[in-house]
């Protein structure tokens, strides 16, 4: 008899069709520990064991930040200077203030790029770093941490192994499982500010009319019907499953990995209040519970401290050196809604949330096993436009590693004068997810598979930074 499950952990289409897919988060909760027990057999050791990407979504000025340009023509120079950081001829603009102290701990990728037109737009170049493929690409393909939850599984058994925190930023639909089963779909938290006291993870939690005695009495009925159906059951061990799926939502565990509560006054101001601060804090809180892989990514909300900001990401069309609000009406060139790069709600929170991020997890002893990735989807032109902004660009951005074996206090690759293209040592999205799956001892050469059974080499178009994997 044909096994039901191939060498890398895939469930075949008859398999998934008995399974099913109704219930929380989109699957059933047994169902999900099932296939996730399945993938977790086929994880070989790597350097890291979980991975949290910081996705600073909407293309974040590289010449504004990582990559300074003191040379650039003065109409075009960011008026933020560079500064010295921890590590001897490696600079920041002082919008890194911060983040220079724990320099020593960065790679910073100064040569990222597009290798081919069609993805200079947010939904498309989001996709591309989320997935590592381009979106032109005939297959929609999966997110990393769908590749990464299918193969990996997770240590944490109480949580999705592929979470997004929160999971509704202007691009968070550019996440999918592509040809992958919902199991490796990743969990999405909700929440427009984190930092707000009632803030929780409704769908991780027990809805109020199934606690208790109601909750407790489902369970006898599911174990009476198991012991009178048990010699029908097709899936053995399945009584296993549901057993976590009711510890999923019983477990104390899952509430106080999102509990922000339970951290001191201390820690809470060191990663700065407010939606961005709580959710890199919740970010490290679940790399703490074990999850394998988080995403979060950030979108201020509209407050009232915050008037005209209703869209705080990183596309500065327009007024990207404005002390405030750029505008709220759409006379320019489309960045009405943020505020300038400068203000606190913007790189003023990302810095302090950053280091203090970085800085936490060496101090916890999880950076040594965790791959921390900040990225964005592309940078922002080296020419300012008529509207004091800078537009969409492909040939040149930057992101940053750290943890997980990354030589820290490392510049890899660089852009000429103005930032605008890459002179040497380029490296793609491809090389991003290649990078991602080699730290966590993911064979690439093997394929995945689509519920056709037709193979998929899901890591074959790059190859791993080689700057960040010595």
């Amino acid at each position: 008899m044909t096994n039901l499950i191939n060498p890398w952990g895939m469930v075949s289409r008859r398999r998934a069709l008995q399974i099913g897919t109704s219930g929380i988060l989109g699957l059933s909760l047994p169902t999900w520990n099932a296939l996730q027990a399945q993938a977790a057999r086929v994880a070989q050791r790597g350097a890291a064991k979980n991975v949290l990407v910081v996705l600073e979504q909407g293309g974040l000025s590289h010449m504004d930040t990582w990559d300074p340009k003191p040379e650039a023509p003065v109409d075009h120079r960011s008026p933020y200077r560079p500064i010295s950081t921890s590590v001897s001829g490696i600079q920041f603009t002082e919008l890194l203030s911060q983040t220079s102290r724990v320099a020593d701990k960065l790679a910073i990728i100064r040569s990222m790029r597009h290798p081919k037109a069609g993805a200079n737009e947010h939904p498309g170049g989001t996709q591309y770093m989320l997935s590592g493929t381009h979106p032109s690409n005939p297959l929609e393909m999966p997110d990393i941490g769908c590749v990464v939850s299918k193969i990996a599984g997770s240590e944490c058994r109480n949580l999705p192994a592929y979470i997004m925190v929160p999971g509704n930023d202007e691009q968070n639909a550019a996440a999918r499982n592509g040809f992958l089963p919902a199991a490796s779909r990743v969990f999405k938290t909700g929440g427009s500010d984190l930092s707000h006291p009632q803030w929780k993870v409704a769908d991780l939690l027990p809805c109020g009319e199934n606690s208790g005695r109601r909750f407790n009495h489902r369970r006898e009925i599911l174990s009476s019907l198991d012991r009178d159906f048990a010699k029908q059951r097709d899936f053995e061990g399945m009584d296993r499953f549901y057993s976590q799926a009711f510890e999923t939502l019983t477990s104390d565990g899952v509430e106080n990995a999102f509990k922000l509560s339970n951290e001191s006054p201390q820690t809470r101001e060191r990663y700065g209040r407010g939606h961005r601060g709580a959710c890199y804090l919740v970010g490290r809180k679940l790399i703490e519970a074990g999850v394998r892989f988080v995403t979060v990514d950030v979108r201020w909300p509209l407050t009232e401290e915050t008037p005209g900001g209703f869209n705080l990401n990183w596309d500065h069309h327009d007024a990207i050196y404005a002390s405030g609000s750029c505008g709220t009406i759409r006379d320019k060139a489309g960045g009405e809604g943020r505020y300038g790069i400068g203000h606190w709600v913007m790189m003023g929170s990302t810095d302090q949330a950053f280091a203090a991020l970085i800085e936490d997890l060496d101090q916890r002893g999880l950076l040594a096993e965790t791959l921390v990735c900040f990225i964005t989807e592309f940078g922002r032109t080296p020419r300012v436009n008529s509207f004091g902004g800078r537009d969409h660009w492909t040939e040149a951005y930057s992101i940053v590693m750290a943890g997980a074996g990354v030589p820290g206090g490392r510049i890899i690759g660089r852009t000429d004068s103005d930032g605008g293209y890459v002179l040497d040592d380029p490296h793609t999205p491809e090389d991003y997810a290649s990078t991602i799956y080699e730290k966590l001892g993911i064979n690439r050469s093997m394929p995945l598979y689509t519920s056709a059974n037709r193979p998929v080499f899901f890591g074959h178009a790059g190859e791993p930074i080689a700057g960040v994997m010595t």
